[in-house]
């Protein structure tokens, strides 16, 4: 028989972190979370995203065997901003008998209508500006850094409790090779563009990093104003997120577009750490910091996360500017392989512009909707 129960003192909290370690045994492509980052999603460690949320963890049991778990989040910044009242689900992981998803679901149904929520969407960990979407295309390899893993059955598994489709979003791939064999016309856009507007670009200054950081964050935030389901990262969000990148960003790799010395977008990537989080086993202490940063040189795959540009400057090729500003940077590093992720299907000045730039549609995730009271 499964039971669930809500998630309350500290030992349970480590049972919800340490599931997948022994979920996933032998599972050669998932990566394991980063300790100190999953603990903050949670909000077992204080988190600024939930000074405008509310979660609850949830473990499913068979006897006394831990069977799966997930958290119902309640995201009022969304709620407010989209004039709904909407619940959100994440952190899910299920062994393979559908009673078990079943039973993670309806506590989840069950904390939402308590709190006068009427529709649910998921997976989020813990909201579209982190870790989200059930991978269900793209099984073939690991994720790259800060994209999500999960079994092949899950999407199955929520689709018979009512959950459909909300939106996919995609991973692209890119090879250094492919430099050679992009369209000419490519580059006489991102000529005409540069001159249009008299774009200057330049990295990252690394004597002002943070604020540096910070202005990438509001350029994420004034570009995505627009998006599907986007929730601007709250000031508290933007000061904890610009402290945790401060060790893992790589200057050179990420790129400015300024227009009369005001920067109007930003293309933003991270070398994909994961490889050395697999061999740290998620723990950076005390000594899987060291093993984490050392030598990253030698580091030849990339995440390019985003390439923002504010709404005035939109639809006019800056895109391809930035990318295209990158690809020396990208030499001179010698990285062979970058994963461009994610991007919404409905974004589709974004795919056009990757597909034009050669870029491979490798993995696809999925974002599931569905009603409180199912049944």
């Amino acid at each position: 028989m499964i039971t669930v129960q809500p998630v309350h003192t500290r030992q349970e909290q480590r049972q919800f972190v340490d599931f997948p370690w022994r979920h996933y045994a032998g599972d050669s492509l998932w990566i394991p979370p980063l300790l100190v980052s999953i603990r903050e999603a949670l909000n077992y460690t204080p988190n600024p995203f939930y000074d405008q949320a509310a979660i609850q963890t949830f473990l499913a049991r068979e006897g006394n065997r831990v069977v799966g778990r997930i958290a119902a989040i309640e995201n009022r910044a969304h709620n407010q901003r989209y004039h709904e009242e909407r619940a959100f689900f994440g952190f899910y992981e299920a062994g393979e008998d559908p009673a078990i998803t079943a039973a993670l679901l309806s506590a989840v149904r069950d904390w939402s209508r308590a709190r006068g929520l009427r529709t649910l969407r998921g997976p989020v960990n813990p909201s579209l500006n982190y870790e989200l979407g059930l991978l269900v295309d793209g099984f073939h390899k690991p994720p790259a850094f800060m994209m999500s893993y999960n079994k092949p059955y899950y999407a199955a598994r929520l689709e018979s409790c009512g959950l459909a489709k909300s939106q996919d979003l995609y991973a692209f791939y890119g090879h250094v090779n492919m430099l050679g064999t992009l369209d000419k016309k490519l580059q006489s856009m991102v000529d005409a563009a540069k001159e249009r507007f008299g774009v200057k670009l330049r990295a990252l200054d690394k004597r002002r990093f943070l604020d540096e950081v910070r202005m990438f964050l509001d350029i994420y935030n004034r570009s995505l104003v627009n998006t599907w389901g986007f929730v601007p990262l709250s000031e508290g969000e933007v000061r904890h997120l610009a402290a945790g990148l401060k060790h893992l960003i790589v200057p050179e790799l990420s790129i400015i577009a300024e227009i009369e010395g005001q920067p109007v977008g930003c293309c933003f990537a991270l070398l994909d750490y994961n490889p050395r989080i697999k061999q740290i086993n998620g723990r950076l202490f005390p000594f899987g910091f060291l093993r984490l940063l050392w030598n990253r040189r030698a580091i030849k795959q990339m995440r390019v996360i985003s390439a923002n540009v504010i709404p005035e400057y939109q639809r006019w090729g800056l895109g391809l500017v930035l990318l295209n500003g990158l690809v020396p940077k990208v030499m001179e590093w010698g990285i062979q392989e970058a994963e461009f992720s994610w991007v919404l299907e409905s974004n589709h000045l974004s795919r056009a512009s990757l597909e034009k730039g050669g870029a491979k549609l490798d993995k696809t995730y999925r974002l599931y909707d569905g009603l409180v009271d199912a049944d």
